[in-house]
């Protein structure tokens, strides 16, 4: 049975480092446009991440133009992330960081992490 099992889970993408919640991160994705591919990177902090093994996702906000939230869900073991790369570690006290949809300006920010 574990044969099985092993057989259906995708693997693990290398490109992908431990990530925490309040890191701000930049994910690059590979997009395809007709039969051309690109790649598009996506800056943002990492609101909140769910570990259910196959399925695992974490979730990265950012402010786009004119002051708009974009928030979009990646795979964590998804084929179609080229690059992760973690900028900056945040000091936070919680593990979902949903407060910073209200928030706005300086009151967004969060405080570095220096460790």
């Amino acid at each position: 049975m574990e044969d099985i099992m092993k057989s259906i889970d995708a693997p693990v993408n290398p490109d992908v480092p431990q990530l925490r919640t309040g890191d701000t991160v930049s994910v690059q994705v590979k997009i395809r446009e007709g039969n051309r591919e690109r790649i598009q990177e996506f800056r943002g902090t990492v609101l909140f991440i769910h570990n259910n093994g196959t399925n695992s996702t974490f979730t990265v906000r950012r402010i786009a133009s004119n002051g708009i939230g974009v928030e979009r869900t990646f795979l964590t073991r998804s084929p179609r992330i080229a690059k992760v790369v973690v900028e900056r570690h945040n000091k936070i006290r919680r593990s979902r960081l949903f407060f910073l949809r209200e928030r706005t300006g300086k009151r967004a920010r969060l405080k570095q992490k220096f460790s």
